[in-house]
């Protein structure tokens, strides 16, 4: 893809590299990263490299976990070129040609994050020392990313995020070692209010039940940020614990409020549950200062829409990618992954694969396993054939950057996977900001850390 592609677009107009350009990133050779450069963590020596696959196995987001996994096998499976190829062949970037990262065949050890942050902590600390893990992915919750992003940080270790949405993942908490494919809250905002204004009017009171967790203050900051600059007014905010499964004591109190809005801060198992508590107190039937009451879910997922069932009918809110996309790398991914399993991937299984694919090819780009050879290999890469159309992994926060869906559900689903339909296909020039923008202030990437 030409460089001229994605400054037409706007990607490469932000920050500090906006004067000059973003340089595209340094084809290194395995030999330049040896030497002077010295030993790095797991160095693989065999004929096999081994990645870890630390996803939620238990608790709330256990089903988006699941599917992470499923993913994590199928680019397995593609690397070392077995199956279809899958997205290896609509990937902008060909260095990848089924014959493993450098040659060396694809193995992977997994551990359960049980969405909590040190027990995700010692499952990825557990597969870098004992399994000699050379690169960490996965997780469905920023928690988790924050913390294994951090460990990876001083174990000198790559980390490729899995499903992380808060804005500190690639803001306050960000890391040299860290890089994020999925969207964030601001862009949810920000893709988000236009659409809100235009179906229910800018003059709306909203109430917000938010997980308890930087997920969920980053999504409600950035929610809040977006609805009150086009005029809505918050009239309450109510911190919601992680592990709740009955929201009933939650929502009583929205009743009592005059707010005709109530926004969910939710993933996974707790959307599922808040919603359905809210559909259970009839405020989908409410009537609030003459308008009708309105559920918004700024985070979504297919895996939660099916949870959640009828209930998410007409529910908007924002998702990173969505097994309909009929650009050709989703078409590739979604005949790839239902031929295996039988049903269409989540986006959580898509980032997760995508991640892999990245790696893969920025260490096969580099020449060599090095960390810091991968991170000068992905910052500022540009590319596409991944879903999402034209993308960039922009040099001062390691976060994608890339078009964002708006979607809400549907009223007359054909099956029980067609129940999202996307509302807008909102461009990346919109979702852009700039490194140093308030909701991503206090982090500094630091530098790599090649480890031992």
């Amino acid at each position: 893809m030409s460089k001229s592609n994605f400054t037409r677009r706007g990607l490469l107009r932000t920050g500090a590299a906006a004067g000059a350009g973003l340089a595209m990133p340094t084809i290194f050779t395995g030999a330049a990263w040896s030497g002077s450069h010295g030993g790095f963590t797991n160095a693989p020596t065999g004929s096999t490299v081994t990645l870890g696959f630390n996803v939620p196995q238990s608790g709330p987001y256990a089903d988006e976990g699941a599917d992470e996994l499923r993913a994590y096998m199928l680019a397995v499976e593609h690397l070392n070129g077995e199956g279809d190829g899958g997205m290896l062949n609509t990937f902008s970037s060909k260095t990848l040609d089924g014959t493993g990262i450098l040659g060396k065949k694809v193995e992977y050890v997994t551990g359960d994050t049980q969405t909590k942050s040190d027990a995700a902590r010692a499952s990825a600390r557990s597969m870098i020392e004992k399994d000699g893990a050379i690169m960490i992915t996965g997780g469905s919750s920023s928690g988790v990313a924050v913390a294994v992003q951090g460990l990876c940080q001083e174990a000198g270790i790559i980390f490729m995020a899995g499903l992380t949405h808060s804005n500190d993942t690639t803001g306050k908490d960000r890391k040299a070692n860290g890089f994020r494919h999925f969207f964030n809250s601001y862009m949810s905002g920000a893709a988000l209010a236009p659409v809100l204004a235009k179906a229910y009017g800018t003059d709306r009171k909203a109430y917000h039940l938010t997980a308890d967790y930087n997920w969920g203050y980053t999504t409600e900051e950035a929610i809040r940020a977006a609805t009150e600059a086009m005029g809505w007014e918050t009239v309450n905010t109510v911190k919601t614990p992680l592990t709740q499964t009955d929201f009933s004591s939650y929502i009583a109190p929205v009743l009592q409020s005059d707010a005709d809005v109530l926004v969910l801060n939710h993933y996974g198992g707790n959307m599922v549950n808040s919603l359905t508590n809210a559909v259970q107190f009839g405020l989908r039937d409410r009537i609030v200062n003459g308008k009708q009451f309105e559920i918004v879910v700024p985070l979504y997922s297919r895996l939660m829409a099916k949870g959640a069932g009828a209930n998410v009918k007409g529910i908007f809110g924002s998702t990173n990618w969505h097994w309909s996309l009929q650009d050709e790398g989703s078409k590739a991914f979604v005949k790839s992954f239902g031929t295996k399993y039988g049903f269409p991937p989540s986006q959580a299984a898509h980032t997760c694969y995508v991640q892999t694919l990245l790696y893969a090819d920025a260490v096969q780009r580099a020449g060599s396993f090095n960390p810091c050879a991968v991170v000068e290999a992905l910052e500022g890469f540009e590319f596409d054939g991944l879903g999402n159309g034209p993308t960039l992994y922009r040099a001062d926060d390691h976060q994608c950057f890339k078009d964002v869906l708006v979607v809400k559900g549907k009223e007359n689903p054909s099956s029980e996977f067609d129940l999202l339909e996307i509302v807008e296909i909102t461009p990346v020039e919109q979702v852009t900001y700039p490194p140093d923008h308030p909701q991503f202030a206090g982090g500094d990437l630091g530098t790599c850390n090649p480890g031992a």
